[in-house]
Order: structure tokens, then sequence, then C-alpha cells
């Protein structure tokens, strides 16, 4: 600091309080060559001055007999106000008995007069300086200003010292508040602030009570290290409670608690609140509990995504993703007739072998990567078909999936043209299914998307029809050539009366819109016969055939050309 403030030509203050004029010249002369000296000739005139000026004033040389106000009252004042404590003060007498009833009182140092050594004094006014104003830096990082909680780093730091002393069982808690962003847009950040302050405020009363610490981690986070308890839940609801007691602008704020109940002291602290928090993130979007406990399960999963998240793109590069074919049969004559086929994804791990789809399609679908697989199954199912079709002179149609991502993608249209055009296909023989889901995303966007589509030949399939509520508005402004029942009608229609009247629902729809109906998950020959009496066209399901690499499922069409050359 004393070199930086010499490199701009700035000087520290020193304030002398001195009753007797020589002693304070004296005193001057010896400073002022490295400081800015003011004066006060008695202990009320050093108040008032410091109390206009107490942030440009670095030291308080300050004697203790004094008219007016004497020395120890003025060290009083000092050490009980907030502001004036933070000032250090150098205590000046020729009374050795004072000394160590003014170190007591709140002084620094002490020097004895006469003022014999100026050397000394300087040093002492320099040590006594830069100790408090390292102080001072030391308290600015250690705690966050705005709630008072330690800063993360100095969290950490703390937990580390506690640790060489006491061995009791702990636990790391990771607390959170749910959408906090959104209050500061709508509300200002002041409001955001006033929820933080107060929720500080609720975790400093309730650590008064018991063993621990905590901090403000980031803007909606608090860390809190605390002795074992299993009240949590209840520590959530007092903090509401008290907040409920405050008049808030904002709607009702919800808190997430993740905890990780009697840590692992072999492992880091960071550690401990990485497994917290992801047990508090767990309870995102769940909002019948407030708290969830960590258990290595949790981090296991993670860790297992993390992977699949990780191999995803050397896994397409080596091909470990096979597309599967699984057959649609149409049932509307004597016989089931093979019409066409969907695609589907499946995953030989090098080192995990084969992979779900219920493990890795919904974690793609949650970042965006499914928009690589997709791609992909695109590109293998377009060479498949052409391949096919080479082989036996007739193309069979297969869909393929097109995922709420894709239908952002500037580029999706004249990609699938681009794969037509590179493998010599019709639009007709390349299937497009948009799940239901994807109809409540961005409506103007999936309009606009499905009309230029079948403007291009391709026919639009809707998966998954009846699984939510969007789709049935979207049905009068979107366009679209096949309905896919949702499946888990289909396996509970021979048991459950609604599950029936819903599969005669969408057929009802399909003939209002004269859109044949797919029928996904048959796996019964009764359900089948049961669809096919209420007039669906197309069965899709174990029934017939599980999904097939592409190698078997050749074997289906050569079996559908026989039956075919019989007939004819």
């Amino acid at each position: 600091m004393k070199n930086i403030l010499k490199s701009v030509g700035a000087k520290r203050r020193v304030l002398i309080v001195e009753d007797e004029r020589i002693n304070r010249e004296i005193l001057g002369n010896i400073l002022m060559t490295e400081y800015e000296v003011v004066y006060a000739e008695n202990g009320q005139q050093a108040i008032e001055l410091l109390q206009k000026e107490a942030d440009s004033v670095s030291l308080i040389l300050l004697d203790l007999m004094m008219p007016v106000m004497s020395g120890e009252e003025v060290l009083k004042i000092c050490r009980s106000n907030d502001e004036l404590s933070r000032i250090p003060v150098i205590v000046m007498t020729q009374d050795d008995a004072a000394e160590v009833s003014s170190i007591r009182g709140g002084a620094d140092d002490f020097i004895k007069k006469p003022y014999s050594m100026p050397e000394v004094i300087l040093a002492r006014c320099e040590r006594i300086i830069e100790l408090y104003e390292k102080k001072k830096l030391i308290d600015s990082a250690e705690t966050d200003p705005l709630t008072g909680l330690y800063t993360r780093d100095f969290f950490f730091e703390y937990i580390r010292q506690l640790e060489r002393y006491q061995d009791a069982q702990m636990d790391a808690i990771v607390m959170d508040i749910e959408h906090f962003h959104l209050i500061n847009e709508i509300y200002g950040r002041g409001e955001g602030d006033r929820i933080l302050k107060k929720i500080a405020s609720v975790i400093l009363a309730e650590l008064s009570n018991g063993y621990g610490i905590a901090c403000h981690c980031s803007a909606d986070t608090f860390y809190i290290y605390h002795s074992c308890t299993a009240d949590y839940r209840g520590l959530a609801e007092r903090i509401l409670k008290e907040m409920a007691a405050v008049s808030f602008e904002s709607a009702k704020i919800r808190l997430r608690i993740g905890i990780n109940q009697n840590v692992d002291k072999e492992e880091p602290p960071e550690q401990w609140f990485d497994h917290a928090k992801l047990a508090c993130d767990g309870l995102r979007g769940d909002y019948t509990r407030q708290t969830a406990y960590y258990d290595s399960a949790i981090h296991d999963r993670q860790l297992y995504h993390e992977k699949l998240i990780r191999d995803i793109d050397s896994s397409i590069a080596n091909r470990d993703f096979i597309v599967f074919y699984q057959p649609k049969y149409g049932i509307e004559g004597d016989r089931p007739v093979l019409r066409s086929a969907e695609a589907l994804i499946r995953w030989k791990h090098p080192e995990l072998g084969m992979i779900s789809p219920g493990d890795f399609i919904p974690l793609f679908e949650g970042n965006g990567l499914v928009q690589k697989l997709d791609r992909f199954v695109w590109a293998e199912t377009a060479a498949q078909i052409a391949q096919w079709k080479k082989k036996f002179g007739f193309a069979l149609p297969v869909s393929v999936n097109v995922s709420r991502i894709d239908i952002f993608d500037p580029e999706l249209e004249d990609r699938l043209t681009g794969l037509l055009n590179q493998n010599g296909l019709s639009s007709n023989e390349l299937l497009l299914e948009i799940t239901e889901s994807a109809y409540s995303d961005n409506a103007v966007r999936l309009i606009e998307v499905i009309h230029n589509l079948r403007d291009k030949g391709f026919r639009i399939e809707m998966d998954d029809f009846g699984s939510g509520y969007s789709s049935l508005n979207m049905l009068t402004t979107i366009p679209i050539d096949v309905l896919k029942m949702d499946m888990k009608f289909v396996s509970n229609m021979l048991k459950d009366e609604k599950s029936l009247k819903l599969c005669e629902l969408v057929m009802d729809i399909s003939r209002f819109l004269d859109v044949p109906v797919v029928a996904e998950g048959v796996e019964e020959k009764a359900q089948l016969e049961l669809l096919k009496d209420m007039g669906c066209q197309i069965i899709q399901g174990y029934y017939f055939s599980r999904p097939l690499p592409a190698e078997q499922f050749e074997a289906l069409i050569q079996k559908e050309e026989e039956l075919a050359a019989k007939k004819s």
C-alpha cells in the first residue's frame, strides 16, 4: 500500500491528539515526512473531527492526560463505535503504569514521552497502519457485505481449521432459492437483496442455537456446515415463516435444501458440498418436497451420465450407435402386411455394453445433444432405405424422429432434402415423426417448419398422440399425415375402461381428420383384434417384432416378398 500511495503522490493521514503545543509540533515534524498530519488539542476536538472525516484517518496518536475530554474517554468512544473502531490508536504518555490499562482499553501500541527516538516512532506508526490495512482487506474478503455471512473461500478455510480441533458428526447443507433470477428481473435487485438478507439473518439465528458456520456461496445459494440434526425441513419452514412476516413484493418463495448427512471426513470439504448440491439440484421441478438427502447412488448416477455425455462424440465416430428398425404392419386385409418401419437408436458402448435408450435419450434431450443422435439416425436410415431399395427393387418407408431442438435448426429442411438427394430417395420414403411435446414449445416456428416440410413432400407423423393436452389444439392449425397413438393407451386398453375409451376417441379424431392411425406397443392378439374392430389401420409392437438390426430386418422384407409372390 505504501508504495502504491507514493507512486501517485498521496500520503496516509495521521491525527495527533495532544494538548501541549510543543509536543504536537515535535510529533508533527517527525511524521510529516511520511504522512499528512492533522491536529486536535483535546479529546472533544478529536471526536468532532473523526465524526466528520473518519474515513480519511489512518492512525490516531492519542495523549491520555488532556483537558475537556481525556484520552481514556476518546479511546472508549472509538472502540464502541463501529466506524471509529477500524482506526488504530497509539497511546502517548509518561506513565509506565498506563500502558497495560491502555492496551486493555483498546489501544494498539504505546509510545512513551518524551519523543527522543523519531525512527522508532515512524517504525511503530508504519507497522500499526499496515497491520490494520491488511486486517481490513482480510475482513472485506472474509464476509459477504450483503448478508454478513462468510464468503466461499473463507468458509472452506474455516472448516479446515475447525476440523483440526474437533471430530463431531457434521452435515453439509446447500440451500437454494427457486427461480431467484426471476425475482431480480421482475421486482428488481433491491427486492432480491432484501430476501437474501432476511434468509441470512434467519440462518445466523439458527446457528446461534447450535454449532455451525454458513456462507453466501453465490447469488441464490447458501452453504451451511452444521452439527447433525434431523430438522432441516423445520429450518426451511422457519425461514419461510420469518419471511412471511416481512412485506416482500415478490411471489411466494420456495427453498430447496440438499443435505449431505454426517459427512465423510476422508473427503475434502468442497466435495461434501458438491454432494449436497447434487441432492439440492435433484429437487428442481419437484414441488412435493423441500429437502433431499444425498446418497452414493445419486453420485454414481451423475458420474454415469457424465460418462455418457463425454462419450457421445467418439461413439458416433466409431459407430457404436446402431440403428434398429421396428416393423409397422397394415391390418386392414386378411393378413398383416409389412408397410413401413420406425428407426430406433441403440448404443453398444465399448466399455458399458448395451445401454438402454431410457438412460441416454432423456439425458441427451435435456442437454440438447439429442440433435447429434438425430442427425446420425437420419443419415444411417436414409442410406439403409437406399440400400434396400437397390436390393429389393422397392423402397420401404422408414420413420425417423425429429426432436424439439431440431425444430429450431434453421437448416433443418436443407439437411433432410440433402439426405434425400444424396441417397436417391423421394420425400415419401423418409417419414418424419414429431413428438407431441414439441407442439407446445414454439407453435409459430413449428407451424412454419411443418408447412415447409410438407411443401417438399415429407409426410408428418404426430408421435405419442394423447400423452399431453397440446396436440388437440395444434391439430386445428398444423396439417399432419399420421397419428401415432400413445402406447400407454394400448397397453392398458384390455384392463382399463378409460384407456379403451381414449383409444376409441383417437380413432374418432383420425376419422374426422381423414388420417390413418398407428397403434404402438401392441403385444397381444386380443389388442390387435380390438384395434382392428375400431378401424385402426397400422400396428407396431412386439406382437409382430421387437426392433431389429438392419441385417435381421431384411428377413422380414424377404418374407413379405415371398408371401406376396404366393398370393399373386
